[in-house]
C-alpha cells in the first residue's frame, strides 16, 4: 500500500509539473524546469485540530489515517500534526481556529457552527433528511457541495466532505417515550436541527463536546442524549447511564464529516499536494464509513447480550409528529436566514428525486429481501 501511494504520488507530481509547464506559454524550458523543482522541493508543516476526543475510533482514528496517507504520498513534503479536541484549541473552536489561520486544517460536523452559519446544518444531517448514500450524492454530484463553499467562503475556510457515520441511533433515555408528551421538560444533548425540532416539542437541547456526555447523563445534568451508534455508544459506556436505547435516528439518517481547510493555506499548495490531499480524503471517508457499517451490529448484539440494555424504537406516532414539527422548524428558519432557505429548497429538490429513485431500487430491493 505504501508504495502504491507513493507511485500515485510520483504521478502527481508529474501531472502538476507537466500542467505548470502548458501554463507558462512564453517561459524557457529551462526556467519552467528550475521552477517547478522548486515548487515540488517545498514542504509544508502544517497543524489540525478536531472535535474529537483523543483517540476516538473512527472519528479521531480516520483523521489520523488521512494525515498519514498525505505524509506518504506526498513523500514527506506535507506533515501534517493532529491535535484532538482540547489539545491545541477547545472542540467547538475548530472552525474559529482554522477561519483565523491559527491552524491549516480542522475536522468536525458543520452543525456545531449553528449558532454562525445556521445554513451549514445542511452539511451534517437533518432530521429525516438524506442518508450516507445521498448525501454523497448531492454533495459530489448534485451541487451541494458549491453552496457549502458558498457559505464558508467569507470566512476564509473551503470545505471538504470526509466521513460518514451512516444513519445514526435515535438515543440514550432514562425513561421511556411512549407518546410526544413524554419529551416536554426532557433535557437532551442533540445538536443541529434536531435540537431546534426537539424544543418544538417541548424538551430542552443541550449542546456540548462528546468527551462531556457521559458525565453529564450519569450526574443528571442531563436526561437523555444521543451519540452516533452502537460502536461508539458503548465504548462511551452509556448504557451505564442510562437504560433505553432508541431507534432510528430520525435527526441523523446519514451525518456528514467534513474536513475544514484555511483558504489562504490552501493557494499556498502546488496543484500536485491538492490533488493528494483530495485523494487521501476520498479514501478516508470510503474507510470510515465502512467502519461504522461493519461495527455497529456487533456492538449493538454486546450492548442487548452483556448489558442488558432495553432497545425500543420509536413510537410510530411519535416519529409523524417529529416530522410535522421538522416541517414548521424548515419553514421557521428559512423565514429567518435568506442562506437556510436557498439551500434547503435545494436540498429539498434534491431529497424528492432521490427518494423517487430510492422508492424503485434500494427501498424495493429491502422489500424484496423482507419477503417470506
Amino acid at each position: 500500500m505504501k508504495n502504491a501511494f507513493r507511485t500515485l504520488a510520483m504521478m502527481l507530481v508529474a501531472l502538476g509539473i507537466a500542467s505548470c509547464g502548458n501554463n507558462q506559454g512564453t517561459a524557457q524550458p529551462g526556467a519552467e524546469k528550475a521552477a517547478a523543482s522548486a515548487d515540488t522541493a517545498k514542504t509544508y508543516k502544517w497543524k489540525m485540530v478536531t472535535t474529537w476526543p483523543p483517540n476516538f475510533p473512527i472519528f479521531q482514528e480516520g483523521v489520523e489515517r488521512f494525515a498519514a496517507q498525505i505524509k506518504t504520498m506526498s513523500n514527506g513534503r506535507l506533515d501534517i500534526q493532529v491535535y484532538a479536541g482540547g489539545e491545541l484549541v477547545p472542540p467547538l473552536q475548530t472552525f474559529d481556529a482554522v477561519s483565523q489561520g491559527t491552524v491549516e486544517l480542522g475536522h468536525g460536523g458543520a452543525y456545531y457552527w449553528a449558532g454562525k452559519i445556521p445554513a451549514a446544518q445542511f452539511f451534517t444531517a437533518i432530521p429525516f433528511g438524506l442518508n450516507a448514500q445521498g448525501m454523497r450524492a448531492w454533495l459530489v454530484s448534485g451541487g451541494g457541495l458549491e453552496l457549502w463553499r458558498e457559505i464558508y467562503k467569507d470566512h476564509g475556510v473551503i470545505p471538504f466532505p470526509l466521513g460518514n457515520t451512516g444513519v445514526q441511533m435515535g438515543g440514550w433515555f432514562n425513561k421511556e417515550i411512549n407518546s410526544v408528551d413524554d419529551l416536554k421538560g426532557l433535557k437532551m444533548r442533540i445538536p443541529g436541527l434536531g435540537g431546534k425540532v426537539l424544543a418544538a416539542a417541548g424538551g430542552t437541547p443541550v449542546l456540548m463536546a462528546g468527551g462531556e456526555i457521559y458525565t453529564a447523563l450519569e450526574r443528571g445534568t442531563i436526561d437523555a442524549t444521543e451519540w452516533v451508534g452502537p460502536f461508539h455508544d458503548e465504548r462511551l459506556g452509556l448504557y451505564r447511564a442510562a437504560k433505553f436505547y432508541y431507534y432510528p435516528g430520525w435527526h441523523e439518517p446519514g451525518s456528514e464529516l467534513e474536513l475544514l481547510v484555511n483558504a489562504k493555506a490552501w493557494e499556498s499548495l502546488t496543484p500536485d499536494l491538492k490533488a493528494i490531499i483530495e485523494a487521501a480524503n476520498y479514501s478516508t471517508s470510503l474507510w470510515m464509513l465502512a467502519e461504522f457499517e461493519a461495527r455497529n451490529l456487533d456492538a449493538l448484539t454486546k450492548l442487548q447480550t452483556e448489558h442488558h440494555v432495553q432497545v425500543r424504537e420509536f413510537p410510530d406516532d411519535v416519529i409523524r409528529e417529529l416530522k410535522k414539527l421538522s416541517a414548521r422548524v424548515y419553514e421557521e428558519e428559512s423565514a429567518k436566514d435568506a442562506n437556510f432557505k436557498k439551500i434547503y429548497d435545494a436540498y429539498k429538490a434534491f431529497q424528492t428525486k432521490n427518494d423517487a429513485w430510492n422508492n424503485v431500487s434500494e427501498q424495493a430491493y429491502r422489500k424484496a429481501l423482507n419477503l417470506q
